[in-house]
């Protein structure tokens, strides 16, 4: 195993493939009209764009959601067969796809596939009267994928085929763009999936933490985080790591059946705010003992932040050399205790608040005890 250390910077085996961030997160879900109203009203999404009946696919029907730089896209069947049933069948609600900006969508495709992904969809190139969007895909861990989105020209809207909707929240809640995906994988497959990323993708392990990091007395968990060299893609990924009950992580694989996407982390620019709000609509989060903010201050030092709100809201806080950071997880986001959110905000700290995984671990499995799962 490598030292653990954030920003384990170094030159890659292979040439890394040119990508600008996250595009889009598209989920499978057993009603997507439903799921539309929960991040519309809840997490403060404006619905831009639809396809379905009206617009001619008679197979489908999918909601764009849209706030500030964050784009989410949910998508169900609209017959009992086939593969978007299937996977809702298997899974549950979901996320299915990860999409990439792309600087060029079939050299990306072609370089990944040259270095052994196994393609899901050779690109396709969606004319539109301004411009033209192209996209590719390739697999990434258990049935989950990555697309390839390059978007040239003045091309509108979320891509051919989509109705362009301007349907408002109530309000957005101040949620900015996805800081990074968290993966989970199954026991011993870790370091396959990092080598996937290293040798398809070109990204390196930016930070590393083992099971003395991430533990209690019942369970633990291992997890390295891949990302590309700007820093503007970070994919965590888990494993379960021995111990006495089962790990929160195994918890995830046994109700989605497969490996998959375990959280999305989204910034904000006031996590006070964001949070307060999301609390007002109805988003749950973990709680987080009183205790943890008796020593708050002798732990971080000096923040901006009133250490009583944050109490009363339950965020946490952790202190890196570069600055400090924000953050809170809500509960699962459907009925099986797979995917959630993080809401998180930065202030100068770039790793993923280490010093906060003990009590946000404690929290999951208060959880995990709650649903008889522990």
């Amino acid at each position: 195993m490598p030292e653990k250390t954030v920003e384990l910077e170094k030159p890659g085996a292979v040439e890394e493939i040119a990508l600008d961030g996250f595009d889009h997160v598209e989920f499978y879900v057993g009603n997507a009209l439903q799921a539309c109203y929960y991040y519309h009203r809840g997490f403060g999404f404006d619905l831009v764009g639809y396809r379905g009946l009206e617009t001619g696919d008679r197979e489908n029907v999918s909601y764009v959601m849209k706030q500030d730089h964050v784009t989410i896209v949910l998508t169900g069947s609209l017959k009992p067969d086939g593969p978007i049933g299937e996977h809702v069948r298997q899974h549950g609600d979901g996320v299915k796809t990860v999409a990439f900006k792309a600087r060029d969508a079939r050299k990306a495709y072609e370089t990944a596939v040259k270095r052994g992904a196994v393609s899901v969809a050779a690109p396709v190139e969606h004319a539109t009267e301004n411009g033209a969007v192209i996209t590719a895909s390739v697999k990434t861990y258990g049935d989950t994928i990555h697309t390839f989105v390059e978007r040239n020209g003045e091309a509108e809207g979320f891509l051919p085929g989509f109705k362009k909707l301007e349907q408002k929240s109530q309000g957005d809640v101040g949620l900015v763009h996805v800081d990074h995906i968290v993966g989970n994988v199954e026991k011993d497959k870790l370091l396959h999936w990092v080598k996937f990323y290293e040798d398809v993708f070109g990204f390196y392990v930016y930070q590393y933490f083992d099971a003395t990091d991430i533990s209690t007395q019942y369970s633990a968990l291992v997890s390295k985080v891949m990302a590309n060299k700007s820093g503007n893609i970070k994919m965590p990924i888990n494993e379960p790591a021995d111990g006495k009950r089962k790990s929160q992580i195994q918890e995830y694989i046994d109700y989605y059946t497969a490996p998959g996407v375990q959280h999305i982390a989204v910034t904000t620019r006031d996590i006070i705010k964001t949070v307060s709000e999301l609390k007002k609509r109805g988003v749950d989060f973990l709680g987080v003992p009183r205790a943890y903010y008796d020593s708050l201050s002798e732990r971080v030092g000096h923040i901006d932040e009133d250490i009583e709100e944050l109490a009363k809201l339950g965020i946490l806080v952790d202190r890196e050399s570069d600055g400090y950071l924000l953050q809170i997880f809500t509960k699962p986001v459907q009925d099986r205790p797979t995917l959630f959110f993080e809401v998180i905000q930065r202030k100068g700290a770039k790793g993923f608040g280490k010093g906060n995984f003990q009590a946000l671990f404690d929290s999951i499995e208060r959880e995990q005890a709650l649903r008889g799962n522990l």
